[in-house]
């Protein structure tokens, strides 16, 4: 007889504590084998492919692609031991610690081989069984149970004193979203907020429709909630000069010409920086402000500002200051063929000490972008573009950019963060200066 083994949503390390559904890779009534990918989820961090660590047949899944679930949340059962669904009679989720054949370590603090003490606990819930999409969701009726799958969805409205029951969920078959629960409890704020006056006798005129409410979840809520605490908590400035780009140009030109592994100039550049650094240590820096201590970082984890279609993603080069000009241009092209590709995992993205922004592939000049907490400082490079520039003496037709240094002030002052980033341009000037560091 076959065995029916509750999968829950693993601990994705990184601190993470929810991920959202974005595909599932199986249906009800499909055959798994032992570590297949069963769902892609999207974090605040990366796309992840969850592998199930049970092989057998698939009788229920949880959560419809866009639902959120808390980590330790059902995702699946399977029905270990079958060759085909399990009848209804013999669908009811069994406890993790099942004897059935299952695969070692999965993901963080989970794998059917680490001891029963390791397992994350949650409030069991009730699975739909052998339905074309089994989610864990009731029928929308007031007088039953209120349609909500998610304990943070609950727990939102509970501390904002909403009735969920008062509620209409835009998810399948009426199950509330936390959209739903945060739409509700902007309203009620408005309510509040409203001036107590007569009603008019006629309808205000509008002064513009709302065309679409865009949830601030997964990389574009993480990429909010990092750049508002920043500005929150970290009192920043900002310096920029221009430097003339030619000769660095040149020097690349003429190392590509050279043959052998090609240079970008992003990984230049981030030569520089490292340099740069270890002339300035403090600003690969953090503050911990509980202790009031500035940290002051050995190793130059260099994160680097990539658009792509999730969104703004900062992958980091681990040990960038180790890194020779071939080694760097290598490693920035496979992170951003990653980023392009949604492949970056949580680490991928996490540990930068220092930032490197590149928005003169965007055309524009320059920027005060904000500092990537609990980093310290980000320099950013503007377009380089022909401009006129004295140049020895004469006017002359020359490569210029411009770079600006967004610091941490607390880290700090001025005169530091002015020596760094003279540096910085004086060795873009002339490439020969870095040889000194070398």
């Amino acid at each position: 007889m076959a065995q029916v083994l509750e999968f829950k949503l693993p601990d994705l390390g990184e601190g993470l504590t929810e991920a959202e559904i974005v595909r599932w890779l199986v249906a009800v009534g499909d055959v798994v084998a032992i570590d297949q990918p069963v769902v892609e989820v999207e974090t605040a961090k990366a796309m992840v492919e969850v592998p199930c660590p049970y092989g057998g047949v698939v009788t229920a899944r949880y959560g419809e692609e866009g639902t959120e679930l808390p980590v330790g949340a059902p995702l699946l059962t399977v029905a270990v031991g079958a060759s085909e669904p399990a009848p209804e009679a013999e669908s009811a989720p069994v406890a993790d610690g099942g004897s059935g054949e299952t695969s070692g370590n999965v993901l963080v603090g989970y794998g059917t081989g680490a001891p029963a003490a390791r397992r994350r606990r949650v409030r069991p819930a009730t699975a739909v069984v052998a339905a074309p999409v089994a989610v864990a969701e009731a029928v929308p009726d007031r007088a039953g149970p209120v349609p909500v799958i998610s304990p943070l969805v609950r727990r939102l409205a509970r501390q904002n004193g909403l009735d969920l029951r008062a509620l209409d969920g835009s998810g399948r078959d009426g199950l509330i979203l936390r959209c739903d629960v945060e739409l509700a409890i902007e309203r009620m704020e408005q309510a509040v907020q409203a001036p107590l006056a007569p009603a008019p006798t006629t309808a205000p005129a509008a002064t513009g429709s709302v065309t679409e409410r865009v949830p601030l979840r997964g990389v574009r809520g993480a990429v909010a909630d990092k750049l508002s605490r920043s500005r929150r908590e970290i009192p920043e400035a900002t310096c920029w000069v221009d430097a003339d780009a030619t000769e660095l140009m040149a020097a690349r030109t003429a190392a590509n010409a050279a043959g052998g592994p090609k240079i970008s100039l992003i990984a230049l550049l981030a030569r520089i920086c490292t340099a740069a650094l270890a002339r300035f240590p403090e600003l690969n820096s953090t503050v911990d402000m509980e202790a009031r201590e500035i940290v002051r970082l050995r190793d130059v984890h260099l994160g680097f500002a990539a658009q792509t279609e999730r969104g703004l993603v900062v992958p980091v080069v681990r040990d960038a200051q180790d890194r020779s000009a071939e080694s760097l241009s290598a490693e920035f092209a496979r992170l951003t063929e990653a980023g392009r590709a949604g492949t970056l995992t949580p680490g991928d993205l996490t540990g930068g000490t220092f930032t490197l922004n590149n928005y003169g592939v965007f055309g524009v000049d320059g920027s005060t972008p904000i500092i990537n907490h609990p980093e310290a400082a980000m320099l950013g490079i503007g377009r380089i573009v022909a401009k006129p520039w004295v140049h020895e003496g004469e006017l002359a037709i020359r490569q210029v950019v411009q770079l600006s240094l967004t610091f941490d002030h607390r880290v700090c002052d001025g005169g530091t963060a002015g020596g760094f980033l003279r540096y910085v341009a004086d060795c873009v000037e002339q490439p020969a200066v870095l040889l000194r560091t070398l």
